[in-house]
């Protein structure tokens, strides 16, 4: 039997070794793994700074916003601050428009669409409330005025004309449901504004100075539960009037586009979000402070400033995204980007910015002066009879940038009566 013994310790000693060299290979592959899990974190974290920063060309205008702070601190070119601000803004509005998309991949549809709503024109939001801080309260006015009128006439006429231009052998075809939807918020924000200034300029207030604020206070609270429910509608009730268009499009014609596809994940989109926030905050900070120093260098009254070229800035990631879906002919898209904006700051970040001031204590108000209201309630109507029809063309699109031209001018010979009046 001790043959056998030693044969059977004999045979089962290269079986032992064999166990402990793979005992030792599990643990040295644990130890490498240990070793990759920073590297891993490290390389993920320079593909989302590479994705978000350096892949888009139009962050070749970052180092302007720096620039800008650097010039204000060391010498008086306010011009020069300005114009510097404005282009350092431009592609943090873009990248802002970028992350909220990709997180959007992550919450679903409808908190998607809320995500949209609230960080579509946080540009917009921001530079706001930083100039309702500094009492600037016509600066906001215009500046939001000048967004609905931007994104009717300009972004809408630009898409219009793009894609009539590339699909020139068919008229192009949208959902016209979603249009008399957001027209008809569109002429309810119109008679908002309306009322406080016709009762300031007919004199009819029981309380002069008062009546016109109080009016606006409770206007802008029907305004905000007004789109609380075309919310509900639009996520909830009727969900064909922009988000499934938009899927079924992708679905059909884009099965294997990028977009579909996140390219950073949950926690990056919420981390760059913040961050982005945060530098425009900073750089709105700069930007406001130079507008009327930038008014007087470039002999451009405020007005034009803040109409045209303010909007031009925060509207940058709309116009883009609304010309590029309009040349793949997803009109429906280009129209909840541009009417939808439009929608967004009339019944939104208008009323919002009411309440914003009410809680300041800065006498915001929805009295945007004659003129300025004249001019939204036309083009209100332009682009409603544009749209009734429910099709596009490039001559549509090109009436729409020639109205825009118009109220470009009119705004460049328009001096504020506001303080006059006052």
């Amino acid at each position: 039997m001790e043959p056998q013994l030693n044969g059977e310790d004999h045979d089962e000693s290269p079986l032992g070794v064999r166990k402990m060299h793979t005992f030792e290979h599990i643990g040295s592959m644990a130890s490498v793994s240990q070793s990759y899990g920073p590297m891993r974190t490290r390389s993920r974290l320079l593909m989302s700074i590479y994705v978000v920063i350096f892949k888009a060309k139009i962050n070749l205008l970052l180092p302007f916003g720096p620039l800008a702070m650097i010039l204000h601190y060391l010498t008086q070119m306010h011009g020069w601050v300005f114009f510097f601000s404005l282009l350092g803004i431009a592609p943090l509005a873009e990248r802002l428009g970028y992350a909220t998309e990709q997180l959007a991949f992550y919450t679903g549809p409808t908190v998607g669409g809320l995500l949209n709503a609230t960080f579509g024109n946080a540009t917009e939001m921001i530079i706001s409330i930083y100039a309702l801080k500094n009492g600037m309260i016509r600066v906001v006015q215009q500046s939001l005025l000048g967004s609905i009128l931007s994104n009717m006439l300009l972004v809408l006429g630009c898409a219009f004309f793009c894609g009539g231009i590339v699909h020139s052998e068919k008229d192009q075809i949208f959902n016209k449901a979603a249009a008399v939807v957001n027209s008809g918020l569109l002429l309810m924000a119109v008679m908002g504004l309306t009322f406080p200034a016709v009762l300031h300029f007919t004199h009819s207030e029981v309380q002069y100075g008062k009546s016109e604020v109080s009016l606006s206070r409770f206007s802008s609270c029907i305004m905000l539960v007004a789109y609380a429910g075309y919310l509900f509608f639009q996520l909830k009730t009727r969900h064909n009037i922009y988000s499934p268009i938009e899927e079924e499009e992708r679905q059909i014609v884009d099965v294997q586009d990028e977009e579909d596809v996140p390219e950073i994940t949950l926690w990056e989109s919420i981390s760059w979000l913040a961050v982005l926030t945060a530098w425009v905050s900073i750089l709105s900070g700069y930007l406001v402070d130079a507008i009327q120093g930038a008014s007087e260098a470039m002999n451009m009254p405020v007005a034009f400033i803040s109409v045209i070229l303010l909007p031009i800035v925060g509207n940058a990631a709309e116009h883009a995204s609304a010309i590029m879906f309009a040349m793949k002919d997803k009109l429906d898209i280009s129209l909840g980007v541009a009417i939808g904006s439009s929608t967004q700051i009339s019944m939104f970040l208008i009323p919002f910015c009411v309440v914003i001031g009410w809680m300041m204590g800065q006498r915001m108000d929805l009295n945007f002066q004659l003129f300025e209201t004249a001019t939204l309630f036309i083009t209100v109507l332009v682009v409603a009879f544009m749209l009734q029809e429910g099709t596009a063309n490039y001559f549509k699109g090109l009436m729409l940038i020639l109205c825009y031209l118009i109220v470009a001018a009119s705004f460049f010979v328009h001096v504020d009566p506001a303080i006059n009046d006052d």
